[in-house]
């Protein structure tokens, strides 16, 4: 598949690099962001796809994390990606921040309006890996992370797809979408008023039926504005109890829901993604 370099940085002796391609998946035209650390001339690297939460573009973590430097130093590529297509003329996409434009929630969305275009899950988990993958010097050992709808999205396509990742890990995740009303706004929306059809994109659901138990590895701060009512770890933190699934939920305290929060702790997540990588 044809991608266009929009734009190109020399970072910590590596390259930010900004693209644009026509997704064959969203039937539309899709942009991401990859960090080549200098390693990448002399071996195939490992690949971290960053997938972010409500509003967000490719470049939200790239400019606020400050996750280059030790991605540099580890020799670790991360690719992050745009959180939806954007300016379809759909009738609605632009009309909230949690719905819509911005706002893929990483599934495959069912209900004819947005059907089309709407498969991010399907966009992560085949056709982004395989543009990476074609254009760049990479490996397939590859591991996945996000911040809030993106922490959903990494966990929950970890959960489907053990098989394809080495490690997962969150901040902030939406856990439970299908009991909270930013998960439930989206899945209605996307997918239509069969819950069955939402469990497969809800974490409390998947842990319940998950034969290989991939570890989950979670930050999330004390002071977020969001935990009670959109998050509810609690939630996710029982069911793994209950089925046994292993679990490291961190509580950070004083911390909120912003990248302030991610920018504190992104190096110890690239550190722990990293050991599984290297095996």
């Amino acid at each position: 598949m044809k991608i266009k370099l929009k734009n190109k940085y020399k970072l910590f002796g590596g390259s930010q690099e900004f693209y644009q391609h026509d997704s064959l998946v969203n039937n539309a035209p899709m942009t991401f962001a990859v960090y080549l650390p200098p390693q990448i001339t002399d071996k195939k690297l490992p690949v971290l796809y960053w997938l972010s939460g409500l509003t967000c573009t490719e470049e939200n973590f790239v400019i606020k994390a400050g996750a280059q430097r030790v991605a540099a130093e580890l020799g670790l590529v991360i690719v992050t990606m745009d959180t939806s297509p954007r300016n379809l003329g759909i009738e609605g996409e632009d009309d909230s921040y949690d719905f819509g434009s911005g706002a893929g929630f990483y599934l495959n969305a069912t209900e004819p309006k947005w059907s089309a275009n709407y498969n991010m899950y399907d966009y992560i988990t085949e056709e982004l890996p395989q543009i990476i993958e074609s254009n760049f010097n990479v490996s397939k050992q590859k591991s996945i992370c996000g911040h809030s709808m993106g922490g959903h999205g990494a966990l929950m396509i970890a959960l489907r797809n053990p098989d394809k990742y080495q490690s997962v890990s969150a901040f902030s995740p939406i856990v439970a979408p299908s009991q909270t009303p930013w998960g439930q706004k989206a899945l209605k929306g996307y997918l239509g008023d069969d819950k069955q059809a939402w469990k497969k994109y809800d974490s409390c659901e998947l842990v319940k039926t998950a034969i290989t138990k991939l570890p989950l590895f979670i930050d999330q701060g004390t002071d977020d504005e969001f935990l009670k009512e959109y998050l509810q770890l609690e939630r996710l933190q029982k069911v793994c109890e209950q089925y046994n699934h292993p679990l490291t939920l961190r509580m950070q305290e004083g911390y909120d829901h912003s990248y302030y929060f991610i920018a504190s702790f992104i190096e110890e997540h690239l550190r722990y993604h990293n050991d599984f990588l290297l095996f």
